[in-house]
């Protein structure tokens, strides 16, 4: 069974940003293939937090234009996902 854990933005950003420097080409196959999954699989969850950040923009918005413009934003954020992660947006 899958569980969930809380980890806070901060420290999710910077484990991303950490594996995001380290060379694996000496490692096994094996290795290599969970590292790069894994690293695929954060960046997925960041670009998804942002995209949940940019929804709340469209509900604060303080008006139509802007309202519109952070549709705009968030449906562009959307495909982007969509395209290079080949992921929905809904985890």
């Amino acid at each position: 069974m899958a569980k969930n854990v809380l980890i806070p933005l901060p420290l999710l950003e910077r484990i991303t940003e950490l594996l995001g420097y380290w060379d694996t080409s000496k490692y096994d196959r094996a290795v290599r293939d969970d590292y790069e999954d894994i690293l695929r699989e954060l960046n997925a969850k960041m670009l998804k937090l942002e995209l949940r950040e940019a929804y709340s923009k469209i509900i604060r918005a303080k008006d139509e234009d802007a309202r519109h413009s952070a549709r705009m934003d968030y449906l562009w954020q959307k495909n982007y996902i969509r395209n290079v992660c080949g992921s929905d947006t809904e985890s």
